[in-house]
């Protein structure tokens, strides 16, 4: 009987589980849509059917993990936690009416928000947002998709220093930018997507965007592709003594309204390694400022509606 006892306990541990009372919140929750409840636990043995009420029976630093395919309801994070679907079918994030998918409201100091796997789909009716980070210490996205949203795929808005990396994520088929980076309060944003598409959106793929005296966005973008935009494929632009810092490296901008864009003052393009073709307009453009597009040398721009102008070249070191 004892070692009955013993066994049955280290099984709760092994599974994230806890013989404490329902409200009691874990380090790991569960989710699942052909045996969840809102009204369970969020244990293993007994898993939510949202996101959300999963969230609210985590700890902080805690983790969701999906059991099985299906939809899960639109999510408020506020706290430090990861949200996991690691290869079980589409875990998926329907939105319409304007609403966001995914809200990240971490705390600014110590905010650690993990995204893995999950799909946000726009169905119609006004399908709003896909991700909105406002703010949290760090945001890591990986595996998603957002597309067919009425506005941004993701928007980042943080408002404090803050580090996000996207990585292997698709933002396509939008009704504004696949990725919005905005800074207008005076802080730090710093940046890096590696292998994503931003594709056929309908304001633009990748927008990088310093707004108001002290507000720095700085981004890379490494391995992607944006592509078919209606608007610029990559833009960086700074208003009001804001900075915005784009460097694109081994990436392709194709087929889109403008291939790379910088605009007003602060705002700084370098390209090395990439390839801009097939794109209606200027391949850059700094018409409305002294912003600047600088190349290492060494892409491959041809093609292009304007005829294929060199931009300014900077050293490679």
């Amino acid at each position: 009987m004892t070692r009955l006892a013993v066994t049955s306990l280290a099984a709760l541990a092994l599974f994230g589980l806890d013989a404490a009372p329902a409200a009691a919140q874990l380090t790991t929750t569960f989710v699942s849509e052909a045996r969840g409840d809102n009204a369970n636990p969020c244990t293993f043995v007994a898993p939510c059917r949202s996101f959300q009420a999963a969230h609210d029976h985590t700890l902080s630093d805690g983790q969701i993990t999906v059991l099985d395919p299906g939809s899960y309801g639109p999510i408020n994070i506020t706290k430090s936690i990861s949200v996991v679907n690691d290869g079980i079918g589409e875990a998926s994030i329907p939105v319409s009416g304007g609403l966001t998918g995914i809200s990240v409201n971490a705390p600014a100091g110590g905010g650690y928000v993990n995204i893995r796997g999950i799909t946000v789909q726009g169905i119609g009716f006004g399908g709003g947002t896909g991700l909105r980070f406002n703010s949290g210490f760090a945001l890591t996205i990986s595996n998603c998709v957002f597309r067919n949203l009425t506005q941004d795929g993701v928007v980042l808005f943080s408002s404090n220093d803050a580090l996000v990396s996207v990585s292997d994520t698709l933002m396509n088929d939008n009704g504004r930018y696949g990725i919005e980076i905005l800074n207008t309060g005076g802080s730090k944003l710093k940046v890096t997507l590696t292998r994503i598409e931003a594709s056929h959106n309908s304001f633009g793929g990748v927008f990088v965007n310093g707004e108001n005296a002290g507000s720095v966005v700085s981004a890379t973008v490494s391995d992607s592709v944006v592509s078919g935009n209606l608007g610029q494929g990559l833009f960086a632009r700074s208003i009001g003594a804001g900075t915005a810092n784009l460097m694109v490296l081994n990436s392709v901008a194709s087929y889109n309204f403008t291939g790379i864009l910088a605009q007003a003052t602060n705002a700084t393009v370098r390209i090395g390694q990439s390839g801009i073709t097939g794109n209606i307009s200027e391949s850059w453009d700094n018409s409305s400022g002294p912003a600047k597009v600088l190349s290492y040398g060494d892409n491959y721009v041809d093609g292009n509606g304007d005829g294929d102008p060199a931009p300014p070249s900077i050293a490679r070191k």
